[in-house]
C-alpha cells in the first residue's frame, strides 16, 4: 500500500467525521468503501495486526447480523472471527485510517485520526 487509506462507510457519522479531518490537514488518501469491496481474510488479518487488536476487539457487536450469528457467545477463534466479518463487512468497526509507514488506527475521533497522522 502507498499513501493513506481509509476504509469508510459515507452513511456513518464518525466515517464522515474521519474523512473530513484527513481533508482538513491535507492529507491525500485512498477512500475505500468497505461495505462494497470488502477486505480479504489476509487484508482484514494484517489490518488487524497493524491495529494490534483481536477481530473480537473491533467487531460492531450491536449490528442485527452480529446478533443473528450470536457473535458475543461466539468462540474467540481468530480465524472464524476474521471469516466471519469479511462475509459480513457491516460487523467491521469503521473507520479505520491506514497509513504508509504501517500505522493503522480504529478512527472514532478526530484525535485517533491526528494521532494517525502524526506517527505517519
Amino acid at each position: 500500500m502507498t499513501g493513506t487509506e481509509l476504509w469508510h462507510n459515507p452513511r456513518c457519522s464518525k466515517s464522515r467525521a474521519a474523512k473530513a479531518a484527513l481533508d482538513e490537514a491535507g492529507t491525500p488518501y485512498t477512500e475505500r468503501r468497505y461495505l462494497d469491496e470488502p477486505p480479504t481474510a489476509e487484508e482484514l488479518d494484517a489490518v488487524l495486526k497493524r491495529i494490534g487488536a483481536e477481530p473480537w476487539d473491533v467487531a460492531r457487536l450491536n449490528e442485527p447480523v452480529a446478533k443473528e450469528l450470536g457473535l458475543k457467545d461466539m468462540e474467540r477463534d481468530r480465524a472464524r472471527w476474521i471469516a466471519t466479518m469479511v462475509a459480513n463487512p457491516s460487523l467491521i468497526q469503521r473507520p479505520i485510517v491506514l497509513t504508509a509507514d504501517g500505522d493503522a488506527v480504529v478512527a472514532r475521533d478526530p484525535e485517533s485520526v491526528r494521532k494517525a497522522l502524526d506517527s505517519a
